[in-house]
């Protein structure tokens, strides 16, 4: 048998959550991640020499020349970034096309600060024929892989009632809050929908499809924030039943770790209830009978039941087999983006908002 194929990628960014990116591609066998690039070149250096990284630099435009000087081409970029740097990001990837002919553009969320930055970064790439994913890797939780496998069996039926998730992150309380992790969380307009609800919103419609109307209340507990860190949400699907999205960063829960599965699912059926718990443990209870134990064996590795990895993994697949979609392809998690700002105009007008 001769050599499976290869990818070669390269990553944009070294920030915090890019050491869960690094550390996933280092795993997956079928990547070569060749080169990475941070304006704080010794934090390229520093995530380059530890995860194996051959090459770094300081911007974008640097490590795309330097790599076509060398005859390397890359089949994919991870933007690893904060989403006000993306479209100048992306226009410079494109600027680069003719030396990178295959590329493969995958993007943190959020994308861009506002929906219509978002609508506008989809339609660039699209105009220029550069398949965009999104890293949406919440959906890739084994939790949530386990259970849709769960509801697609018809184990608890098959007509939704009420799905819902509560979330209690506990970092978001006291004078410093935020600082330790993701300090530009304080001064962002929009904050628990934008940068965690959407996670939610995407989970949702991941398990039950799509959703056609919105509403939200939302809050600011701590005062040292700009943007909401609380809020709830109800949601219509398409195909019927509803869905609550109840979460505040300010509060904790009471498990051993609150970033682990990000909260506790209820979803309940017209033949009985299926619940997921902190520590990744699901449940099955029948109409008329007790609640079991589901066995299965979700993941402690990496980010929140290695999901970053899983993302990754699906990513590579869907490149080296050509014969499927991915499911967080830009254009159609636009859909979800479309759900987040109806949340947003419902907290405004405190009615219910069309998707």
């Amino acid at each position: 048998m001769g050599k499976p194929k290869r990818l070669v990628g390269a990553v944009v960014g070294a920030g915090y959550f890019s050491q869960f990116h690094y550390e996933a591609w280092s795993r997956i066998d079928a990547v070569d991640l060749v080169a990475c690039c941070d304006l704080e070149i010794e934090k390229a250096k520093t995530v380059a020499d530890e995860h194996g990284v051959g090459l770094h630099f300081a911007t974008v435009d640097q490590m795309l020349c330097e790599l076509a000087e060398r005859n390397i081409q890359l089949d994919f970029v991870d933007v690893v970034t904060g989403p006000a740097t993306h479209r100048a990001i992306m226009e410079t990837i494109l600027s680069c096309r003719s030396d990178h002919p295959n590329l493969t553009i995958i993007c943190q969320k959020p994308l861009a600060p506002d929906y219509d930055g978002a609508v506008k970064l989809v339609a660039t790439c699209a105009a220029a024929d550069v398949p965009f994913v999104v890293h949406e890797n919440f959906r890739f939780q084994p939790w949530y892989r386990e259970i849709k496998k769960l509801l697609d069996s018809g184990v608890i039926g098959s007509k939704l009632h009420t799905i819902t998730l509560r979330h209690r992150a506990g970092d978001g309380w006291g004078e410093d809050a935020y600082l330790n992790r993701q300090a530009y969380f304080r001064t962002m307009p929009r904050m628990l929908v934008f940068e965690t609800g959407i996670h939610a919103i995407d989970c949702f419609r991941y398990l039950m499809g799509d959703i056609s109307t919105a509403f939200a209340h939302m809050r600011r507990l701590n005062p040292v924030i700009l943007g909401e860190d609380t809020a709830v949400g109800m949601f219509q699907f398409a195909g019927g039943g509803i869905g609550i999205y109840d979460a505040n960063r300010y509060n904790e829960c009471n498990g051993e770790d609150s970033r682990y599965t990000f909260g506790e699912l209820l979803i309940e059926f017209d033949g009985g209830t299926i619940r997921s718990y902190l520590d990744g443990r699901i449940t099955i209870q029948r109409l008329g009978e007790t609640e079991t134990d589901h066995p299965y064996q979700p993941s402690r590795l990496g980010f929140a039941g290695d999901c970053v990895f899983a993302a990754q993994q699906h990513f590579v697949d869907v490149m080296l087999s050509g014969d499927e979609r991915f499911e967080t392809e830009a254009g159609a998690y636009l859909s979800s983006l479309a759900v987040q700002e109806a949340m947003y105009r419902s907290a405004d007008s405190d009615r219910w908002e069309t998707v």
